[in-house]
Order: structure tokens, then C-alpha cells, then sequence
């Protein structure tokens, strides 16, 4: 997944994305690092907040055009 590239894009910090969420900086890590599967209730949130398709987020597609 795209997760820590398109923080780091918008130069964002783990946990300013995790407030955004309203989940702990340390599950938020998690998503990013593989560690635990991702909802898809946050991928739509950050879908949301990135302005980019979800499939996009998901390595689905190279563009990240929201249809």
C-alpha cells in the first residue's frame, strides 16, 4: 500500500494522520508497516483525506485520479 508515501507527500507526521483517523498513532503504524490489515472503512477515510481513488492507496492502479 501507498500509506507512508502519501504521508510523506504531504508532510504529514504518523500521528496528525492518526488524530485524523481518531485511532492510536501505534495501529496507524501498523497499517503502514504490514503489520495488521487495514479496514476498509480507513482506506475510504484516507481515500477521503488524500484525495486519491482508493484503488490508488491499494497499488491497484498507478493513477490516483478518484473516479
Amino acid at each position: 500500500m501507498r500509506l507512508r508515501f502519501l504521508r510523506e507527500d504531504n508532510d504529514l507526521t504518523q500521528r496528525e494522520v492518526a488524530e485524523y483517523l481518531k485511532i492510536r498513532q501505534n495501529t496507524y503504524s501498523q497499517y503502514e508497516n504490514g503489520k495488521r490489515q487495514v479496514p476498509i472503512e480507513i482506506i475510504v477515510k484516507l481515500s477521503e483525506y488524500y484525495n486519491v481513488s482508493s484503488d490508488y492507496i491499494l497499488e491497484i492502479t498507478d493513477n490516483p485520479n478518484r473516479k
